[in-house]
């Protein structure tokens, strides 16, 4: 004789009280101790007693429990879990949700971002912004193929040949988190070596003669917008890195000290860095005070800039405009600085990296050497503003020679 089914009534759901009402087939209204109702399955696969649960009662209704009752009966009869079923569904589900590259990339950013400093943030920011993302935003993590990423980084090439790297490291980094976090199938990784067409890689253009330095000086002089000619003039004068510059708060600056303090998460090395100020620079900064007082940083964002401070990129905007393309970037005054210095001056090599926050190279100079030269900095990199300031004065040809001999 079959098993009697659907024993229970709405009615009997409804007024049920502590403990397991049965309504066959395995199916039982777990009442606990609270009150509250649950709906459970028990059954048996590969030997040994499972338990699904099903849901809430009255949320759950009795007809919805006998028909997800039906259907894991029907799941063990083609030699399925139900359980097993249940969460490779609620996984699929939650891949729909959290699975499109976008969010995925976004999720990734912001893990990554407590262990990075704030401009290596920045840089992968804007390579996942403006070219990774425009081009995989109908993607899903779970399903993304080599093909379609080696499809994207060909564009991404095309267009900037030098992010192509980055934008590879970040895919293959996007796509292990997503693996972790259960987004996609676990070994299922991108084949992604060797798809980047090769380039010739240059050096970051850099004018690192006088003469050509001087023509960059005076044309930074003239540039018509304030706020970015003075943050170009601090470039020059203190050769930090371009992000550093756009990103400077007063709160890092002591104009009596003439002392620039960057905190270590802002810095590459992730260890805090001191720049020593010229008088050149203390001028410059007390200056841009007109338009900054009581404002957080020292170069204001322009009028259609989202960023809360001036964009680095405007920076070598600016340097194009005045016709420097492919002759000075903005990070070609450290390159500027660390040649003509070294070459002109003679400063020592360690002074000079030291000034430009350089790694150490390593592991022994990296775990002993701690020298900073904050003395012997300030001292070169006032001469440093004055021999800026000797190219801007309009040397004539004899001298420009005599300063290169």
């Amino acid at each position: 004789m079959p098993r009697q089914i659907n024993k229970l009534t709405d009615v009997a759901c409804k007024n049920a009280r502590q403990g397991k009402h049965f309504d066959g087939g395995g199916l039982y209204l777990h009442v606990q101790d609270s009150g509250s109702k649950y709906w459970r399955l028990k059954y048996r696969f590969a030997g040994k007693e499972r338990l699904l649960a099903i849901g809430v009662y009255p949320d759950v209704r009795i007809v919805d429990a006998r028909s997800a009752r039906h259907e894991a009966r029907a799941l063990l009869r083609d030699g399925r879990d139900p359980i097993a079923v249940k969460i490779d569904q609620e996984t699929a589900l939650r891949q729909a949700e959290k699975a499109p590259f976008p969010v995925v990339a976004a999720a990734w950013l912001e893990h990554q971002r407590k262990g990075w400093a704030e401009e290596t943030y920045r840089k992968a920011k804007y390579v996942i912004d403006e070219y990774l993302t425009p081009q995989l935003k109908k993607q899903s993590i779970a399903t993304l193929t080599t093909k379609t990423c080696a499809d994207a980084l060909a564009v991404i090439c095309s267009h900037a040949p030098s992010l192509g790297t980055k934008a590879r490291q970040y895919l293959g980094s996007i796509v292990d988190f997503a693996i972790r976090e259960e987004l996609r199938e676990d070994g299922r990784l991108l084949s992604l070596r060797g798809v980047l067409p090769k380039y010739e890689k240059g050096h970051i253009p850099a004018a690192t003669e006088p003469l050509a330095l001087s023509k960059v000086i005076k044309a930074v002089d003239s540039y018509p917008t304030p706020v970015t000619r003075a943050a170009l003039t601090f470039a020059m004068l203190t050769a930090q890195r371009p992000g550093l510059i756009a990103s400077a708060e007063w709160s890092e600056i002591d104009l009596d000290a003439a002392e620039w303090s960057i905190a270590g998460p802002k810095m590459k090395m992730r260890r805090p860095h001191k720049v020593p100020l010229p008088i050149q620079a203390t001028e410059l900064l007390r200056e841009s005070l007109a338009w900054t007082q009581g404002k957080r940083y020292v170069f204001p964002p322009l009028a259609r800039q989202k960023s809360p401070h001036l964009h680095r990129d405007t920076l070598s905007k600016a340097l194009r405009e005045m016709g420097f393309q492919g002759k000075h970037a903005t990070h070609g005054f450290r390159t500027a600085l660390r040649t003509i210095a070294r070459e002109r001056l003679g400063v020592d090599p360690d002074v000079l990296e030291a000034q430009l926050a350089h790694a150490k190279k390593g592991d022994v100079q990296k775990a002993y050497d701690r020298t900073e030269f904050n003395d012997v900095r300030r001292r070169v990199m006032q001469a440093w503003a004055d021999y800026l300031d000797e190219l801007r004065a309009e040397p004539k040809t004899s001298e420009l020679k005599r300063a290169a001999a």
